[in-house]
């Protein structure tokens, strides 16, 4: 069945009249040209009243809007649409996510498990979390904000079964050899910077190591000539790569996940973490990114202590991803540590 206006407005008037928590809820604006739903973008943001849109294509597919561009859903599934209509209507009565949950699995206990779930999907039951969330990888987040300790975090994975030697990571990127042989710490660096309090070489130095199964390694500036050797590079066998860069001074803080060579990215040019907003999904659901979508939602539920959005996202990330960096080596300065050669 292709999706029409008629359709989707007879679809809506029937599942909100069987249910008192729709009770007065509309159907949120149905536009058929983009340049009619910029309209009613433009009109809602000068009135207060932003919400959802939704644009409906001529093959029948739904696609719903934050504002004139941010897409966040398309689907051709009309169930799912009317879930959706259902959940941006009960998360943005301000109540809460777990009072919007309930609200949800009253009109539909599939609905209630599904918003719990973040996904698409109705999940079953979705086990809590049950541990300390700033532990992991979120112990980070905040002081990374303001680059510190580095402004880069780049994680590298291989094939199961085969790890990526972070000495050798560090070595392409242009570490300084003498310093990697030698085990150089986090520790040594700063003593060797306390001789020279005139300069602040940190931002001349990387950090590296492995955790969770990913080898990580951290710095501000690339130096000229990293990973020149590009056979040398190749035969790391990398799989996967994920990369987050803050830039304080500009408020830009981008997440890069490569796969296989290939940027996972809903075909967006960047991908910044404030796009995330508490209880709104930052990315397109159903699409390449969604697991991220649902671990945040998994991570905003289990832990509504956590206010800050970037240890929310940092701890989904974790989740999803299985990133981990070594708070302890951190804080007692062992985590292994170099100058770029020639700093």
């Amino acid at each position: 069945m292709v999706i029409t206006k008629q359709i989707l407005a007879d679809a809506w008037r029937r599942t909100a009249a069987r249910h008192p928590l729709l009770d007065g809820v509309e159907l949120p604006p149905v536009t058929l040209s983009e340049d009619e739903l910029e309209e009613w973008a433009w009109r809602a943001e000068e009135t207060g009243d932003g919400g959802l849109f939704l644009l409906l294509g001529e093959d029948g597919t739904v696609h719903g809007r934050h504002g004139p561009y941010r897409e966040v859903f398309a689907s051709r599934d009309l169930e799912q649409v009317l879930y959706l209509v259902a959940e941006a209507a009960m998360r943005e009565r301000g109540d809460g996510l777990g009072e919007a949950a309930d609200a949800l699995g009253r009109i539909d206990p599939a609905w209630g498990r599904r918003f719990r779930g973040g996904g698409l999907d109705d999940p079953g039951v979705v086990e809590a979390c049950g541990r300390d969330p700033l532990e992991g990888f979120a112990w980070i987040a905040g002081s990374w904000r303001d680059q510190a300790p580095y402004t880069t975090l780049s994680f590298y994975r291989a094939a199961p079964g085969r790890t990526i030697d972070a000495e050798r990571l560090a070595l392409l990127y242009g570490a300084d050899p003498a310093q990697v042989a030698a085990g150089t710490r986090l520790k040594d660096l700063e003593a060797i910077d306390s001789d020279r309090p005139d300069r602040e070489r940190q931002w001349e130095s990387c950090c590296f190591g492995e955790a969770g199964g990913w080898t990580f390694l951290l710095h501000h500036d690339t130096p000229p000539g990293a990973y020149a050797d590009k056979e040398a590079y190749a035969a790391l066998g990398i799989k996967a790569n994920v990369r987050l860069t803050a830039t304080s001074a500009k408020a830009i803080y981008t997440f890069d996940y490569m796969r296989d060579g290939r940027p996972v990215a809903d075909d967006m040019t960047a991908v910044e973490l404030i796009w995330y907003e508490h209880g709104r999904a930052p990315f397109l659901r159903g699409g390449e990114l969604d697991f991220v979508n649902r671990a945040l939602r998994r991570a905003e539920l289990d832990h509504p202590e956590l206010t800050n959005t970037f240890e929310l996202y940092f701890h989904a990330l974790e989740e999803s991803l299985g990133l981990r960096l070594p708070r302890r080596d951190f804080a007692e300065k062992e985590v292994r540590a170099a100058y770029w050669a020639g700093a």
